[in-house]
C-alpha cells in the first residue's frame, strides 16, 4: 500500500503554496509524488469550445483525453453522495509513485500534516489534533503532543516527510 500523507488546514493557510515547493524537493531527493486535490468549487479540467469538452458535455460517462504528453481522465459523478479518498487513490498508478500527498481532505481518517499560521484568523486551540495528525507546521513555536515543525523550512518538512514514509 502506498503511503498516503493529507496537508490539511483552513482556508488561506498556504497548502497549495506549501506543496509547490514540497513537491519539487521530494523530487530532488529521488521520491516520486502523487497528488490528490480536494476542492470545493464546481471545478472543470476541460476548456468549453474544445472537441473534449462538448463530447463530454453531451453525455459520455467518462472522458480519457490523451496526448503524447499526459492524459487526464475526467469521471461525471453528480450522483455521489460525497468523495471516496479511497477510490480516487485507487486510480492512481501506485507502480509509479512513492507516496500520494493529499491536500484537503482533513476529516478523512489518514495521516496528515496540519498547517498553522499566526496571521490567518484562527487560534491555536481551534487545532483539532487527533490520532491521524502526524505533525503540525508552523509560522510560530507551538506546544503540541506532535513533531512541530517550520512551516517555512521545505528542507526540515521534506526531511520529516521521508522520515514518516520510511516507516
Amino acid at each position: 500500500m502506498i503511503p498516503l500523507l493529507a496537508i490539511a488546514a483552513w482556508s488561506g493557510t498556504g497548502k497549495t503554496t506549501l506543496l509547490k515547493k514540497l513537491i519539487p524537493e521530494l523530487r530532488a531527493r529521488g521520491v516520486r509524488p502523487g497528488l490528490i486535490k480536494h476542492t470545493h468549487h464546481n471545478m472543470d479540467v476541460d476548456k468549453p469550445g474544445k472537441d473534449s469538452y462538448e463530447l463530454r458535455k453531451a453525455g459520455a460517462a467518462q472522458t480519457l483525453v490523451a496526448s503524447q504528453q499526459r492524459w487526464a481522465l475526467m469521471v461525471e459523478t453528480p450522483e455521489e453522495p460525497e468523495l471516496d479518498l479511497t477510490y480516487l487513490v485507487s486510480r492512481m498508478d501506485a507502480s509509479t509513485l512513492d507516496i500520494v500527498l493529499i491536500e484537503g481532505f482533513k476529516h478523512e481518517p489518514v495521516a496528515k500534516i496540519l498547517l498553522f499560521r499566526e496571521d490567518c484568523g484562527h487560534r491555536v486551540e481551534e487545532l483539532i489534533i487527533d490520532e491521524h495528525v502526524v505533525a503540525v507546521a508552523s509560522d510560530v513555536p507551538l506546544a503540541v503532543n506532535v513533531p512541530s515543525l517550520d512551516i517555512n523550512n521545505i528542507q526540515q518538512l521534506a526531511d520529516f516527510v521521508m522520515q514518516w514514509a520510511r516507516r
